[in-house]
Formats: structure tokens, C-alpha cells, sequence
């Protein structure tokens, strides 16, 4: 759902693909039961009637992420355990035995 007070309009759509001011989140039985202020206009679009399917961007996103983690090369002191991989302050260490 989201709001334009110039308009006074408020919009029930699918769910938002990013955040946005003045936009919200509803779940079905919430979204059906909106009501608007008097003098307000409510505007319901159909949902979509199938799941999107990942785009290739966002396939090689996620390529370029797990390429990235597995060339990370981190400087280790003798006494720490072997790590297996590092993302930031993440580390990921072998099972211990």
C-alpha cells in the first residue's frame, strides 16, 4: 500500500520491490479490509498471478558474490584456526573434531 496526500489516494498493489517512503507492506486480509479517510480514493491493482522468475542480473549478482568470497585471502597468525572462507568480519571455519 502506499499514500499520496496531494491526491489523497491510496494505492493496494503487490508488495513493494524496494523500499520506499510513504509505502507499506500489507498482508492479504489486511489489504482487503483498508479503508481510507472520507474524501480519500482507494485504488486496488491486480496482484500478479505468477511467482517473477530471477532476472540474469540477479543470477550473476549472486555468481559475482559467491566468486568474490571464495578468492578472499586473509592474513591468519599462526595460533588461530584455519579458516575456510571470509566475508567481512565473517569467517567460516572447518568443523572441529
Amino acid at each position: 500500500m502506499t499514500y499520496v496526500y496531494a491526491d489523497s489516494t491510496a494505492v493496494v498493489g503487490p508488495l513493494a520491490t524496494y523500499s520506499e517512503p510513504h509505502c507499506y507492506d500489507l498482508c492479504a486480509a489486511h489489504s482487503v479490509k483498508l479503508t481510507a479517510p472520507i474524501g480519500w480514493e482507494i485504488l486496488r491493482l491486480a496482484a500478479p498471478t505468477s511467482e517473477p522468475m530471477p532476472s540474469d542480473e540477479d543470477l550473476m549478482a549472486i555468481a559475482e558474490a559467491v566468486r568474490e568470497t571464495a578468492r578472499v585471502k586473509t592474513p591468519r597468525d599462526d595460533n588461530s584456526l584455519p579458516e575456510i572462507g571470509r566475508r567481512g568480519h565473517l569467517r567460516a571455519l572447518p568443523p572441529a573434531n
